[in-house]
């Protein structure tokens, strides 16, 4: 484990239905501050319930989960979620609120000041390459990459230091995808956050993240760097690190070569 990790997961597990089968089974892991680690595996491998326990949106049947040292069972579920940001897959924006008010919904619950909530929201707006007038529209009136940047600034509103992704941008078309996903890589840096990004894209998470979780039938497999996963012994790592290689020398073999 990370030696004094900002999110520390110990020995965590939960279940569902009283089934045999558990979602995550004896998970530790750390997270070291200011890190970007991305959790890839299947369908049915454990990374999205362990990212609803690390937001107490489900509590584990079994183990800790500490962030900044304290057990998080023992912090107001609600403080805990506005100190932690979570995009999710599509936005999840609310349809029936403007662009501005989806943004500064969190703040809004915090108390903040009305004219600070709209230079927050402006300022965001900015951060995230938005058009300033957008903040009038309604989510449907916007793209779908321009739906997750709002995603992304509504995380950020509070000022979080963490920040939970889950699938963000796996909805998007490949360009958007790209271009989106460069620019969290840079605000991540320019905001020194501490961000968990749950994907099933090998590729991505390669791409993205200072480190790599895998995750299995709930188990967790492997995680290090990428150089250090490519020298993994577990055949299922194996596998799942040498996809973007196949894809590549597909890729090779299909282009026609410059000046040819």
């Amino acid at each position: 484990m990370v030696p004094s990790p900002l999110i520390a997961y110990e020995h965590v597990g939960k279940g569902f239905d009283n089934s045999r089968i558990k979602a995550v089974d004896d998970l530790s892991l750390g997270v070291a501050k200011g890190e970007f680690l991305a959790i890839v595996g299947g369908s049915g491998s454990g990374k999205t319930t362990l990212l609803r326990l690390t937001n107490r949106l489900i509590a584990p049947d079994a183990g800790i989960i500490r962030i900044a040292g304290k057990d998080i069972a023992q912090v107001d579920p609600i403080a805990l979620r506005r100190g932690v940001g979570t995009v999710f897959q599509s936005g999840a924006l609310f349809p029936h609120l403007s662009i501005a008010d989806n943004i500064g919904i969190t703040p809004k619950l915090l108390g903040t000041a009305k004219s600070d909530i709209a230079a927050r929201v402006d300022e965001l707006l900015d951060l995230v390459q938005l058009d300033g007038a957008m903040k009038h529209r309604r989510p449907h009136e916007l793209s779908g990459g321009q739906r997750q940047r709002v995603g992304v600034a509504r995380a950020l509103a509070a000022s979080p230091s963490i920040v939970l992704m889950d699938e963000p941008f796996g909805a998007l078309d490949p360009l958007t995808r790209d271009a989106l996903g460069d620019d969290y890589r840079a605000l991540h840096r320019q905001l020194n956050l501490t961000t968990i990004m749950i994907t099933h894209d090998i590729t991505e998470a390669i791409l993205l993240a200072d480190r790599v979780a895998v995750m299995r039938g709930g188990k967790l497999l492997a995680e290090g760097t990428p150089a250090e996963l490519a020298q993994t012994d577990d055949p299922y790592v194996s596998e799942l690190m040498s996809t973007p290689r196949r894809q590549a020398a597909r890729l090779h073999a299909l282009l026609p070569r410059e000046g040819a």
